[in-house]
């Protein structure tokens, strides 16, 4: 197991690998979503704070899950337009993953067993965010309806850290 998120990677839609070491000195905000869940509104949200502090050191990361419902029923191949037609997202998308179970995704892995939630470490539902000091150190765990727009203190503080 990663002993810091900058040891994870994460592929992207097209199966690029991208180091989470990329994103190093920044505050970095984790999110597993779906295009057809009630919070996908969250989407614009998510997309604003993207817009508001990328150029001073905010990152969005987006992991579709479709571990709920079947609420991400796009492909690797459709997920980036999808999202970017219905919702005008921009920030890094990754290709579609699991959250919890014995096929989760590193990153997850990574984040429940150092922040865990209300349900204990699993994931109960899309649109869970993870917010990541400019050190990779896990700052706290929102839930999923915690809009982005409540989170903007904390990404503040961090950026202003």
């Amino acid at each position: 197991m990663a002993t810091t998120f900058y040891d994870l990677s994460a592929n992207t839609p097209q199966g690029r690998t991208v180091p989470m070491s990329t994103f190093e000195g920044n505050v970095i905000l984790v999110v597993n979503t779906a295009t057809k869940c009630g919070l996908a509104p969250q989407f614009e949200g998510l997309e604003a704070l993207h817009q508001r502090y990328k150029d001073t050191g905010l990152v969005v990361l987006g992991f579709p899950c479709n571990q709920f419902m079947g609420q991400e029923p796009e492909t690797n191949d459709t997920v980036e337009e999808t999202c970017k037609i219905n919702h005008g997202v921009t920030f890094q998308l990754f290709e579609k993953c699991d959250v919890n179970g014995k096929n989760t995704h590193p990153a997850f892995k990574y984040l429940k067993t150092r922040l865990g939630g209300l349900f204990g470490s699993r994931i109960r539902w899309n649109f869970t965010k993870f917010l990541i000091d400019k050190e990779g150190k896990p700052f706290k765990r929102y839930s999923p309806p915690t809009k982005p727009e409540a989170i903007e203190p904390d990404i503040r503080r961090l950026l202003d850290a």
